[in-house]
């Protein structure tokens, strides 16, 4: 069932070039090449690689620089700076990386130390290294010893704040500190996946953000018309289930899961072994590229499949590498099916890829976002990318069924954020009373809207909404909260505000409201089905449709935005498996805090005097449970004060 159906326009905006050969993308990232730190966030596919080109050159011809240094995570990865033809396009330069001064390829660590800083001390201007290369060369150097240079950080999101535990984030503060460097930074994805931010937000504000959307990417294509985020559950093993779910007329990547993993049978070659039996029957395998033909059972067509994972001969499996990225990424019919485990996610290009099934729940959306990225690429012949995850249901007769639990509810949020990236972006706009202008497109106006008020929250919104809204949907406790199991009110008015506060310290409490209202309004709008009637738009919240032009904030804020959540899995499993989720989600429910209580109890005076009696904690009504809940916990809370006051009044006393 798919969570997430977006349709695109193929405008074909983000593709077309201008007279220096510069995509859309290219062109705003070239447009502040001036400013020293450059952060640049686009999606897969979006050029990023030639954009640095572009913006190095520029800094090496025009602005003083004297080399570039550009770091990959992985050695495969470095072909997508390798030398290239800028002029051919109209650019004044071209792109060189000399055979020397690739250092990812073959050969060992120390010998490409040796390198960069022979690099470093002689005349050449650009080098390509892999990010361990240049930690364990920066081991070596002071930090002076980039100065005038240009350091370019791919997959950017791999640095983290946390300078201890992390060698690319404590080198990257080191040589901003200590040198005149200039760094161009560049990811795909800006969530780590755990709660270390990848900058300090002292450290981010040196950085000049250049944000180019998913929606302007793939809305901007030539071929790709829509994208489908769905799930599959499925109960016992995974190899049992993954033929309902093998699409084998759509060009496929499969990521099977971490041995680790719970829903691993620790057996990574026997699930191999297992998904090959569900296509059908092996008729041979190439002993120079790797690829096994496969006859299939339905049709009897063969199906030409790479397995990434069987790692025991490293020659076969470079041999099948090597195909892959010179021949499979350019011919279409040179694969149909890749099976992988920790492979073909990051920087890995099939440009025909269509379908990303991936099994098992991902706790990193930086990994979410980069599996979804191989399929979301442009290609003749692709109309339709989907990224199907394979969940297993939680079983009562399991020991960790609370876990099997949050990665169900996470893995569906997961993509309602992906949902939230994904879709057309709308600015938000105070309607005022004597408001009668027509609102041009992409602008919705809001009854009791707080606009952003400082430079501050005005670049947070811009640049860091999506971000934001990822560490909202990984907090523990707003998980639970999204499955609908507390009040929506406290949802946007209290769990949300506490997130915004701790990862924006500097945020005062205005600024905070009118973030706060930014995400609540956004999301709400985003996952709202919207119709047109004649010449109104209608917009379906709280189970009903709402004129858009009679919107205001306290509506808004009377609807979870991510409770869908839990719809969703609700239309997904059988009746008694929904019955384990909703006992788990109770039992581990939200503990009640003085600040939800305090924003429910006039809520719950009024429900006491329409109802005429006092909520019942035994109540099967989730609503009346959570007031009695909060009644109890505001009762304890006025005996431990009465109790206080009369030991202080004793000591006075004594």
């Amino acid at each position: 069932m798919n969570i997430v159906d977006v349709t695109y326009a193929r405008t074909k905006a983000s593709v077309n070039t201008d007279a220096l050969g510069m995509r859309e993308m290219q062109q705003r990232v070239f447009a502040k090449r001036d400013a020293q730190h450059l952060l640049v966030k686009a999606p897969p596919a979006s050029g990023k690689s030639r954009a640095l080109m572009f913006v190095a050159l520029d800094k090496l011809y025009n602005q003083g620089r004297k080399k570039v240094i550009v770091a990959v995570p992985e050695r495969s990865i470095g072909a997508s700076f390798s030398s290239t033809k800028l002029t051919l396009q109209g650019f004044f330069a071209d792109w060189e990386i000399k055979d020397e001064h690739n250092l990812c390829d073959a050969g060992s660590s120390q010998g490409k130390v040796g390198a960069f800083i022979d690099f470093l001390e002689g005349p050449d201007a650009t080098l390509v290294c892999t990010h361990a290369t240049l930690r364990f060369a920066f081991e070596k150097l002071a930090p002076d010893a980039f100065n005038g240079t240009v350091l370019a950080i791919d997959e950017f999101h791999h640095v983290s704040a946390n300078t201890e535990a992390n060698r690319l984030g404590a080198l990257l503060r080191e040589v901003m500190n200590g040198s005149d460097v200039h760094i161009v930074a560049m990811t795909g994805s800006y969530f780590r996946g755990d709660s270390v931010p990848v900058l300090s937000a002292e450290d981010e504000a040196r950085f000049t953000p250049v944000t180019f959307n998913y929606y302007d990417q793939l809305n901007g294509y030539e071929y790709l018309h829509s994208l489908g985020i769905g799930h599959h559950f499925y109960q016992g093993r995974y190899t049992d289930a993954i033929g309902e779910v093998l699409l084998l007329d759509k060009k496929t990547i499969v990521h099977i899961p971490n041995v680790n993993s719970g829903e691993s049978t620790k057996d990574k070659i026997e699930e191999v072994g297992f998904i090959i039996d569900a296509i059908g029957h092996v008729e041979a395998t190439d002993p120079e590229t790797g690829i096994i033909s496969i006859r299939r059972k339905d049709t009897g067509e063969i199906l030409r499949v790479a397995d990434l994972v069987d790692d025991t001969d490293q020659k076969k499996r470079a041999d099948t590498l090597h195909y892959l990225a010179h021949v499979a990424s350019k011919e279409r019919d040179g694969v149909d099916i890749i099976i992988a485990l920790g492979m073909a996610k990051e920087g890995f290009d099939w440009p025909f890829a269509e379908h990303a099934l991936t099994v098992g729940y991902r706790a990193s959306l930086t990994e979410v976002i980069q599996i979804i990225g191989r399929v979301t690429r442009d290609s003749p012949g692709k109309e339709h990318a989907q990224f199907t995850n394979l969940i297993a249901e939680p079983d009562a007769t399991q020991s960790e069924v609370k876990v099997s639990v949050n990665n169900m509810l996470k893995a569906i949020t997961a993509s309602l954020l992906m949902e939230q990236v994904l879709a057309q972006n709308f600015t938000f706009k105070t309607k005022r009373t004597d408001d009668d202008d027509v609102t041009p497109p992409g602008i919705i106006k809001i009854k009791g809207f707080k606009e952003p008020s400082s430079e501050r929250v005005k670049q947070i919104v811009e640049t860091d909404l999506n971000d934001l809204k990822a560490t909202i949907l990984q907090d523990d406790t707003f998980a639970k909260a999204a499955a609908g199991s507390v009040d929506p009110e406290t949802t946007n008015k209290v769990l949300i505000p506490k997130i915004i506060r701790e990862r924006y310290p500097d945020l005062d409490e205005t600024q905070v409201e009118e973030l706060r209202q930014q995400v609540i309004v956004d999301s709400v709008i985003k996952n709202g089905e919207v119709r047109e009637v004649g010449d109104k738009r209608f917009i379906k919240m709280a189970e009903k449709f709402v004129n858009i032009d009679d919107i205001n904030i306290n509506l808004i804020d009377s609807v979870n935005p991510f409770q869908r959540a839990f719809e969703v899995i609700s239309k997904s499993v059988t009746p008694s498996v929904l019955r384990i989720i909703q006992d788990t989600i109770t039992a581990t429910r939200v503990e009640v805090t003085e600040e939800e209580a305090l924003a429910l109890f006039p809520k719950i005076q009024n429900w006491v005097k329409v109802a005429g009696r006092r909520p019942n904690v035994r109540s099967e009504e989730p609503t009346e449970k959570r007031y009695a809940e909060v009644l109890l916990f505001l009762q304890r809370k006025k005996q431990e004060h009465q109790a206080a006051q009369r030991a202080m009044e004793m000591a006075e006393e004594a």
